[in-house]
């Protein structure tokens, strides 16, 4: 079974416990770590059995794919790793080069609706022809802001290096009063049930026990990225890992939002 995981300190919860052998995956389990664009690819293309994928992705993608309960990664106000990052007020960047990641379909579809429906501005947007985590390579590019996520929005936080920062999580519940969901945990016909039930029940077991050790996790997470642990620690915490009827009301508000907003731009 090909079990699909993003490298960044955010599934820490959800695989810290299988890294540490304290959690099997079933047998003949692996898994195979990318970015979210990639593992969505992947997963859509059977090429995984199980995997977390964008929330836009198993939106767009759900009558091909098993959806897994009580599993998610979602924020009920600021997520602190998916950030618009700007040399000027939001409100300034109408005609500006705003820069975005092509790691995350989820984040990138959430600013564009912000930017439509909420600061009503219509930036220029352009893909970074640079790795998101690479900081450097990004600020190199001509641009007025870039939308950054993962570790190295919590590195670049840290650094300080821009004068204005928005949380997409925090601007969605501030817009909304929901919570966001990010990514889910879904599954593809590829693998049998009973393999699939397996393996959705080992990364349960294993948020159990990441859920139970953030400490030890925030400071492993402080190691791997360089920010300080207190910040990883209020990180990890701050995020929910599980997916109620409230994440499924509000995940399936968000799709709605997104699919009015380009209705209204191909019109």
């Amino acid at each position: 079974m090909r079990i699909g995981r993003i490298g960044y300190i955010n599934c820490a919860p959800v695989y810290g416990a299988i890294d540490r052998g304290v959690v099997a995956l079933p047998q003949g389990g692996e898994l195979i770590t990318g970015t979210p664009a990639e593992l969505n690819d992947l997963l859509v293309a059977g090429e995984l059995d199980v995997s977390v994928i964008s929330a836009i992705e198993y939106a767009r993608h759900a009558k091909d794919l098993l959806l897994l309960p009580d599993l998610a990664i979602s924020c009920d106000g600021p997520v602190r790793s998916v950030a618009l990052f700007a040399k000027r007020p939001v409100r300034e960047l109408s005609n500006r080069t705003v820069l975005l990641s092509a790691s995350s379909r989820t984040s990138v579809a959430l600013l564009e609706l912000l930017c439509h429906d909420v600061w009503k501005i219509h930036p220029k947007f352009a893909e970074a022809r640079a790795e998101a985590q690479d900081l450097d390579a990004l600020a190199a590019l001509p641009h007025e802001a870039v939308l950054v996520i993962g570790d190295a929005a919590l590195q670049l936080a840290a650094a300080g290096t821009y004068s204005h920062r928005y949380d997409l999580g925090e601007e969605w519940k501030r817009w909304t009063s929901q919570p966001f969901v990010f990514a889910v945990w879904a599954a593809t016909g590829v693998a049998s049930p009973a393999a699939v039930r397996r393996g959705h029940e080992a990364l349960l077991a294993s948020r159990t026990w990441g859920l139970a050790h953030l400490d030890d996790l925030a400071t492993e997470a402080s190691l791997k990225t360089g920010v300080a642990v207190g910040t990883c620690r209020e990180y990890l915490g701050g995020l929910d890992y599980a997916f109620s009827d409230s994440h499924r009301t509000a995940l399936t508000d968000f799709v709605r939002r997104v699919d009015e907003m380009q209705s209204v731009q191909v019109a």
